[in-house]
């Protein structure tokens, strides 16, 4: 009788030991991912910048009435700024414009664009 009980005792332990050593396993592992993820956070939005500059530019060549090739377009966390010089106020309200209806614009900075009147 004692034997099993013994056994049962030996198995209780070792699965407590094992467990223990899983836990802080994963206690050590989860700075790792939340590094992981705030990496995978930046890629995201260093993607999604590219996309939001790559989309307002080729709606500027799209339409006629903007002088794309005049418009420097760069986007940070969401944000365009657009610099250059353009033609009339007109044009620069419809580039501004243009930009906001962009899907991932948050907002657009347009200081830097000038018009040439």
């Amino acid at each position: 009788m004692k034997q099993p009980i013994n056994r049962f005792a030996a198995t209780t332990l070792a699965a407590a030991v094992l467990s223990m050593s899983l836990a802080s396993a994963a206690f050590a592992a989860e700075p790792t991912m939340l590094a992981a993820n705030d990496t995978m956070d930046k890629a995201e939005q260093a993607v999604s910048d590219t996309w939001i500059t790559s989309k307002v530019k080729s709606t500027f060549v799209a339409d006629s009435a903007l002088s794309a090739l005049d418009i420097k377009v760069e986007t940070n966390q969401g944000v365009v700024s657009l610099s250059g010089v353009v033609a009339t106020d007109a044009e620069r309200d419809l580039a501004i414009a243009k930009t906001k209806e962009i899907e991932g614009v948050r907002d657009v900075s347009a200081d830097a664009l000038k018009t040439a009147d």
